[in-house]
């Protein structure tokens, strides 16, 4: 039988270990509330104690790309090192046969500063500094922007107080691949000119801190680390084809510097898409040593410079003409090689001749301005204007490239005698090379201009891909009229001077040549000096590519024959390079007299 007081022991032992688990739990709770549910709060409030510390994360700025996700840009990991000057000194490690040794601090800053780069002295003397600004010291800067094989190198050594922060550097693959597109980055990271500038917000990176409590010999105290990641940057592809960029630029740096041009570039674009597939110059820029180059090769003049286009706006003139049904181009007029109109123009051609009885092909073909002028006269020049508008020009090339200038037509108001016939072969307006390719493709693309593009997309780091919102495609002229010219291009072609020379076996081809004067500055022309172009496509009967080739004054041959080399060479290497079916069909010959 159980009496009372063999129960009361018992009862008061379960009430004890009743308190003694109700407190256990307390503190169980307490500690878990601590160490998970809000160990980020109290981590973060921790860090405002002594020895608290953090350190950037630095996110990798994305990459530039070509069409088939070649790199053009990318970045690669630099490494700064960094000493606790408190803790400098001797160090113990083992020896080659594993014993161990002391080695004294003179010999370890040797051989830090073989690595860095420095001499024994610099290194000790880097600490001496910084623990006479600060007994306590335990950080002081020793090299920056080391390689990985230094880094390696280092951490080889088994330096205890010796430390390493990561750091991205932007690095061009290719050197001058693309370099006046792609553009470059400062020392700091911050972008400078070309695509790195106008599309950082697709590259650019978020860095992100690490904040942590170090001990006083200044080792990190495990689980006092709170991290805010870094996000890298995206992934910008291009439309240009790397290998294609290369041979062009090698191209225009030959014909260049062959013609004793001051300036050269090709411009490759798809016609049916509108893509670029190569924007070639000469001069340009190595990103990796923008120093090298001339301040106005570190960018891209083709986007960036207007040139009047000269004798390639006759194709735009014969549009005109053609599509408002006031001409065929069996149409004919005569001109001579100078004549003064009625209201007191004056128009010269290029080549003495005595007046000829031009069809409208003629005039393309011999490319005479004064029987295109006197076609001219056969629309209203607000006509032509407005043709001109409708072919993009003055309208820009928005493909993303940073400052790209647009073209500029005066309105016909302000137009006075001598520019209402100068407009009509290229002159009194200044277009730029892109806005003359584009104006090209609606020719090309069956009466419809489409828009250039020099940007596929943008790859966020997240996988989220953005493509650049393009202008819808503008119908310019008929499919009738847009047939018309193209045969009579591929005429101007067959027929010119330069048409062996133009010539590539198998395949029909179109086009046109353009000499432009180039303005001395003042408002007139400079003496002598001239920008030469020629642009034409291929196959004439079914367009795949658009080439054109221009150059800044070019000395040893001062016309536009100058660039024909480059453009067969150019043309070649396109219809190779997309291996392009050759011509199965014959060309339609037109008369250049009437």
């Amino acid at each position: 039988m159980t009496t009372r007081a063999s129960r009361s022991p018992r009862r008061r032992t379960v009430v004890a270990l009743a308190v003694v688990l109700s407190v256990l739990a307390a503190f169980i709770v307490r500690l878990v509330d601590i160490q998970v549910v809000n160990a980020d709060d109290h981590i973060e409030d921790s860090l405002s104690w002594a020895f608290g510390g953090s350190q950037e994360l630095y996110g990798t700025r994305g990459t530039i790309v070509d069409a088939d996700g070649e790199q053009l840009a990318g970045s690669v990991l630099t490494y700064d090192a960094q000493l606790d000057p408190s803790n400098a000194g001797d160090i113990r490690r083992a020896d080659a046969s594993g014993d161990s040794e002391v080695v004294p601090w003179p010999t370890v800053a040797a051989e830090i500063g073989a690595i860095t780069g420095q001499s024994g002295e610099e290194v000790m003397r880097v600490v001496d500094e910084a623990l006479a600004a600060d007994p306590d010291s335990q950080y002081a800067q020793l090299a920056q922007g080391l390689s990985t094989q230094q880094y390696r190198d280092l951490v080889s050594l088994g330096v205890p107080f010796l430390y390493f922060e990561p750091r991205p550097d932007r690095t061009y693959v290719d050197g001058a691949v693309a370099g006046g597109l792609v553009g470059y980055v400062g020392s700091d990271g911050v972008p400078l000119a070309g695509l790195e500038l106008s599309q950082n917000a697709c590259l650019e990176a978020s860095d992100g801190t690490l904040s942590y409590q170090k001990g006083k010999d200044g080792v990190i105290i495990p689980g006092t680390s709170l991290e805010e990641p870094a996000v890298d940057g995206g992934t910008l592809q291009l439309t240009i084809d790397r290998d294609l960029q290369w041979y062009m630029q090698q191209l225009i740096a030959e014909q260049a510097q062959d013609m004793g041009a001051q300036y050269g570039s090709i411009l490759v674009v798809e016609a049916e898409s509108g893509k670029i597939r190569a924007a070639a110059e000469y001069p340009t820029v190595d990103p990796n040593d923008v120093e090298a180059a001339d301040v106005d090769a570190r960018y891209s003049q083709l986007f960036t410079a207007q040139r009047e286009p000269g004798s390639t706006f006759k194709a735009l003139t014969a549009a005109t003409l053609l599509d408002t049904g006031a001409q065929t181009p069996y149409s004919t007029v005569d001109a001579a090689s100078f004549e003064t109109f009625p209201n007191g123009a004056r128009v010269r051609d290029a080549f003495v001749h005595p007046s000829y009885t031009y069809t409208l092909t003629g005039a393309l073909i011999d490319s005479s301005n004064v029987a295109v002028s006197k076609f001219s006269e056969r629309v209203s020049a607000q006509t032509r204007y407005d043709y001109l508008t409708d072919f993009g020009i003055g309208g820009g090339v928005d493909v993303g490239y940073p400052s790209a200038q647009t073209g500029y037509i005066r309105p016909v108001d302000e137009w006075d005698n001598q520019t209402l016939y100068n407009t009509s072969f290229g002159q009194g307006l200044v277009t730029t090379m892109p806005e003359l390719a584009q104006a090209y493709t609606a020719i090309t693309n069956d009466g419809v201009r489409v828009p250039l593009s020099l940007i596929e997309s943008c790859t966020l780091a997240d996988g989220t891909v953005i493509e650049p919102d393009l202008p819808d495609p503008v119908r310019v002229i008929s499919e009738e009229t847009a047939h018309q010219v193209s045969t009579m291009l591929e005429n101007v072609f067959l027929q010119s001077t330069y048409a062996e020379d133009v010539a590539i076996a198998g395949y029909r081809m179109a086009g046109k040549t353009g000499t432009a004067e180039k303005t001395d500055g003042q408002g007139g022309y400079k003496a002598g000096a001239y920008f030469t172009t020629l642009i034409g496509y291929a196959p004439a009967e079914d367009p795949q590519y658009i080439v054109l080739v221009n150059l800044d004054e070019p000395t040893k041959v001062a016309s536009s024959s100058a660039n024909v080399p480059a453009f067969q060479k150019a043309m070649t290497q396109v219809l190779k390079n997309y291996r392009v079916m050759p011509s199965t069909s014959a060309p339609e010959e037109l008369p250049k007299f009437g």
